[in-house]
């Protein structure tokens, strides 16, 4: 398995672009998060992009009420038993986001160089001259010559369904704007943005507050998107949600100024590339992708990227320069793909998500992890702690005899984590043993959020061990909980006779690193 892995600065041979993409278990290292929504929240599609390679699914709350969201989230706990694919579930908040308000859905058209009024006023009709908006201070935060973008739920990019308007004039609580080019926006909702415009606006909406207090907690939701993060205040704010991750979504300038203490106080981190291409130039777009990848690698939390493959909403293939972007995005070092309109409203949910799995497996085989591995080790600096020395010590022995997979026991998830920030080579089965826990008048079983979330973390592959054999238990325990992984990794068909295994694990109060060799 580990032969198949190239080095980027090699040159590549040319018979080995040619031969065909192999199938496996694991479609990619790189994991698949697909936003659910009208075109893929049937049991039947669900399933498809379950087997297709989707490991988190989001439920984005920017539209829709929480009774639509939790009957996709029924149909995705069917589609989870029918499948037999473990899949976590991320709750998308609205945020600082202003909309334009299109009660009547009907289609609006929008000619160049004609002039549109923006307005607070939700009461009026939606026109081609008159737009009303969710905000009474945009007026207070333009000024004349400022850009605007409108689209249909995040911008497409496609210059005839979303648009760009410059203003020309404040008048009184209207923002009067000439149309840049004719587009035509359908249906009930369009994202409205300011380029670079300071929008005063909370980052937490009531709205959002109410949905994370009910639908959130009712569902034990696995992540929570804090869409325009814009200081570490904004992920301090929200306070203990049980064991919730909150994954802080960089959607602007600001929050770009201030990104080192925002991830140092996330869990994780979703660079919205729709919102920041608008934010920033386009030359400077790559630059912030790879310096924020980097940063999110070397602190070992997981990095999500949106927006790669837009023109497959409507299309089978994706284009050239999308398909390259995706291998960029893996390559950079990024954990996870996020889709966003692809799935939710594009006409091939399923498609999309094994064609983008397919791209990263291929990108993976190229990733330059010997550098990758140094470079880290070198950031992490001497002396090492513990954990950090023997997931680096793991990874290094794995390579070294060429172990086909790295098996990790762990209750919190920690370990296996920081192997994963490693990148090895191999997938890391992580097998998640069960704490029993009380709170005085029951007795419950962690485990399972643990499992759900490393299913955002590249190369990390989740089991849920038999609670009956915890973690720092006897020698006979262990060694029934190692058979059971291995037999997993087998079926799987990630392990085969003869191959070499590492296995990470605690005794006692030590951490032991051992190689096993497989026998027929």
């Amino acid at each position: 398995m580990h032969s198949t892995h190239l080095l980027l600065e090699e040159p590549i041979r040319m018979a080995s672009i040619l031969e065909p993409s192999k199938a496996s278990f694991f479609p990619a290292m790189t994991k698949i998060v697909g936003t659910l929504g009208p075109k893929s929240r049937s049991i039947e599609v669900i399933s498809g992009c379950l087997k297709a390679g989707m490991s988190v699914a989001r439920f984005d709350f920017s539209w829709h009420d929480p009774a639509y969201h939790q009957e996709t989230l029924e149909n995705l706990k069917a589609a989870v038993k029918l499948t037999k694919k473990l899949c976590a579930v991320m709750l998308d908040t609205v945020g600082a986001e202003m909309q334009v308000v299109n009660k009547s859905e009907k289609a609006i058209s929008l000619e160049a160089d004609a002039i549109v009024v923006l307005t607070p006023d939700e009461g009026q009709e939606a026109s081609s001259e008159l737009l009303p908006i969710n905000f009474d201070g945009l007026s207070k935060a333009v000024k004349k010559g400022d850009t605007i973008f409108i689209g249909q739920y995040l911008f497409t990019g496609s210059e005839t369904t979303s648009v760009w308007l410059e203003v020309s004039e404040v008048k009184g609580d209207d923002v009067v704007c000439v149309i840049k080019n004719s587009a035509t926006l359908a249906g009930s909702l369009f994202t409205l943005h300011g380029s670079q415009i300071r929008i005063g606006l909370p980052t937490l909406t009531d709205k959002d507050k109410e949905v994370i207090s009910t639908w959130g907690v009712q569902n034990k939701i696995d992540f929570l998107s804090l869409s325009y993060t814009r200081h570490a205040e904004d992920v301090r704010q929200l306070g203990d949600l049980y064991q919730t991750q909150i994954f802080a979504k960089i959607e602007n300038i600001e929050g770009l100024n201030h990104f080192d203490e925002i991830l140092q106080e996330a869990d994780g981190i979703i660079l919205s590339r729709g919102n920041l291409g608008i934010d920033l130039p386009p030359e400077k777009v790559f630059l912030f992708q790879k310096a924020a990848l980097y940063k999110c690698n070397m602190a070992g939390k997981p990095a999500v990227v949106t927006r790669v493959v837009d023109s497959m909403t409507d299309n089978l293939r994706p284009t050239r320069a999308e398909a390259t972007d995706v291998a960029n995005a893996v390559l950079d070092g990024s954990d996870a793909i996020l889709l966003g309109a692809e799935t939710l409203r594009g006409l091939y949910p399923v498609e999309t998500i094994s064609t983008v799995g397919k791209i990263c497996a291929e990108a993976e085989k190229v990733f330059n992890q010997d550098m990758y591995f140094k470079k880290t080790v070198k950031y992490v600096g001497e002396p090492m702690t513990h954990l950090e020395s023997i997931a680096s010590s793991a990874v290094r022995a794995a390579i070294k005899v060429k172990a086909s997979v790295i098996i990790c026991f762990t209750s919190s998830g920690r370990a296996a984590r920081l192997i994963a920030k490693y990148r090895p080579t191999m997938p890391v089965l992580s097998v998640v043993i069960p704490r029993l826990k009380t709170n005085q008048l029951k007795w419950s079983f962690s485990g399972a959020f643990e499992a759900r979330q490393s299913l955002i973390v590249r190369g990390l592959f989740p089991m849920l061990a038999d609670p009956r054999h915890p973690a720092e238990s006897t020698s006979a325990s262990n060694e029934s909980v190692l058979k059971v992984a291995l037999d997993h990794g087998k079926a799987a068909g990630v392990i085969k006779s003869h191959d070499r295994v590492v296995v990470c694990q605690k005794v006692g109060d030590a951490s032991v690193v051992k190689i096993i060799e497989l026998e027929d």
